[in-house]
C-alpha cells in the first residue's frame, strides 16, 4: 500500500502498486464485465460542481438559522392584547399574531421557525424578563421551552464582552461544506490509487 505523493493528480500509487492493480484488472474475468480505464468525463465533473453550487445557493438562507428571542418579541407583546384575548381557540389566536405582526424584517425567520400558542406561553415570561433587563434579544436562542444565551462568540462589544449573535456565514451549512470536501477528496484518492487513465487494460488476458 505504498503512497506516491510527488504527483498526486497523476497517481497516488507507486509503480509496483500500479503493476499489481494492472495484473488483477487484466487477470480477472470480472464476471464477463469488460471495464476500461477511461478518465472521468469533464462534463460529469462540471455537472457535479454545478449541482453542489446550486444546492448551496438555494439553501443559503435556510440552513441552520437558529431562532432567537428577538423574532418572537412582537408575538409576546401582542399575545395579551384585548384583540387576541377576544379570539376563541389557540390556533385562531396564533393565526392572528402571524397575520398582524408588523416587523417585516422578522417575517422570514418566523416562517422558518413557526410555533404554537403553547410554545409562546412557555417562553413569554423569559422574553419579558430579558426585555426588562435591556439586553439584546437577538443574542438569546430559543431552545425548546428555554431562552438561553447563544453560544456564539463574535466581535468585541463596547462593554468588553463578545457579541453572541449568529454570524451570517454560520447557518449550519458550513458542516455540509466539510462533508462535500470529504466526499471529493475520498473519490480523488480512490481514482488516483488506480493506474493512470493513459493505460488501458487488455481484456483478452482474462481467464
Amino acid at each position: 500500500m505504498a503512497w506516491k505523493l510527488d504527483k498526486p493528480l497523476y497517481s497516488l500509487a507507486d509503480e509496483s502498486q500500479n503493476d499489481a492493480a494492472k495484473r488483477v484488472w487484466e487477470g480477472e474475468s470480472l464476471g464477463g464485465i469488460s471495464e476500461d480505464n477511461n478518465r472521468l468525463p469533464q462534463p460529469v465533473i462540471m455537472l457535479l460542481g454545478l449541482t453542489i453550487i446550486t444546492a448551496f445557493m438555494i439553501t443559503f438562507p435556510l440552513w441552520g438559522q437558529r431562532p432567537n428571542a428577538a423574532i418572537y418579541s412582537e408575538y409576546v407583546q401582542m399575545m395579551d392584547s384585548p384583540a387576541v384575548q377576544a379570539i376563541s381557540g389557540d390556533k385562531a389566536k396564533m393565526e392572528y399574531l402571524v397575520s398582524n405582526a408588523k416587523d417585516a424584517s422578522m417575517k422570514p425567520f418566523l416562517e422558518r421557525h413557526p410555533l404554537t400558542m403553547d410554545d409562546l406561553r412557555m417562553i413569554k415570561g423569559q422574553v419579558i424578563e430579558l426585555k426588562k433587563q435591556g439586553v439584546d434579544l437577538a443574542e438569546y436562542s430559543v431552545v425548546g421551552a428555554k431562552v438561553v444565551l447563544a453560544n456564539f462568540e463574535g466581535n468585541m462589544k463596547a462593554d468588553g464582552t463578545r457579541q453572541r449573535k449568529q454570524p451570517w456565514w454560520d447557518k449550519g451549512y458550513t458542516i455540509d461544506i466539510f462533508y462535500v470536501i470529504y466526499f471529493c477528496v475520498s473519490v480523488l484518492i480512490v481514482i488516483k490509487r488506480l493506474p493512470h487513465f493513459s493505460w488501458m487494460p487488455d481484456h483478452s488476458v482474462a481467464h
